[in-house]
């Protein structure tokens, strides 16, 4: 497969590379700001990449040398009369929910600003490679509302209940190497190598079985803050989804033959 980008409505476009899918946020001119457009544009996107079984993982890039997402279009919200802001909810959910639940694994290449919405579609993917440059962040508390993508449920998840507060409360922003300390982002590569780092990350995990990387982040995501029994309930219904299915017919018989599994994805 080659590298032809498809695009999805104004801001978005999706590039092949093999089995790996690269979402590119592309409005350059406003940092990547999520606007009602762009909102729509990231939606569409995740939409058709969970319903393409072909991809059997996505990477999230910006072309902005400068910044990843910057979060909502402030000057838009500044536009908008409570019966819009209102009305303008469910596009914005969409946008993130629709990267939180794409059904593969997700990885985010993230470099410069990632801050408020720009960093919640990065901790909606399951991994975040970030390079020297990259500074996250919740600042929404410090321009009157909260964390509207999932920030407050993800962040807590990610790096414990209090440290999460602590971030959230201060609305400080963090560098690269305290990011890496803290958890915020699991790989620090040198500047301008995170879309590479993220895209090698995303093609070793593509290398696996389609059928059982989708059953094992299902598994994952179900059962995280289940009690333990209620969580092992999951995973043996995720494994029973996935013991009869051609990909381990596959995968035990390539690993018999000592060859290199051509997975059906079924």
């Amino acid at each position: 497969m080659g590298t032809d980008e498809q695009r999805y409505r104004e801001f978005v476009g999706v590039r092949r590379h093999g089995y790996v899918a690269e979402l590119v946020l592309d409005r350059p001119k406003a940092m990547n700001a999520v606007s009602t457009e762009m909102a729509r544009s990231i939606a569409a996107a995740c939409d058709a990449l969970a319903a393409d079984p072909s991809a059997r993982a996505v990477v999230v890039t910006s072309t902005h040398e400068r910044a990843f997402c910057v979060g909502a279009d402030l000057k838009e919200r500044n536009s908008f009369t409570d019966a819009e802001l209102v009305r303008q909810r469910p596009t914005a959910r969409a946008c993130y929910t629709g990267v939180l639940e794409l059904p593969m694994p997700t990885v985010a290449a993230v470099h410069g600003f990632a801050l408020g919405g720009g960093f919640e579609l990065a901790l909606a993917c399951d991994l975040i490679v970030a390079d020297a440059t990259a500074v996250v962040g919740l600042p929404e508390v410090s321009v009157g509302v909260i964390p509207g993508g999932g920030g407050t449920q993800l962040l807590p998840r990610r790096v414990g209940a209090a440290r999460a507060a602590e971030l959230v409360f201060t609305a400080r922003r963090v560098e690269a190497p305290e990011a890496g300390e803290l958890g915020l982002v699991d790989v620090l590569v040198g500047a301008g190598e995170d879309r590479t780092e993220a895209l090698a990350l995303a093609g070793r995990i593509a290398a696996n079985s389609p059928v059982g990387l989708r059953a094992a982040k299902r598994a994952m995501r179900l059962g995280h803050g289940l009690d333990l029994r209620a969580g092992l309930e999951v995973e043996d219904a995720a494994w029973r989804s996935v013991a009869f299915s051609g990909d381990r017919a596959e995968g035990v018989a390539a690993f018999n033959e000592k060859r290199k599994p051509q997975w059906p994805g079924e």
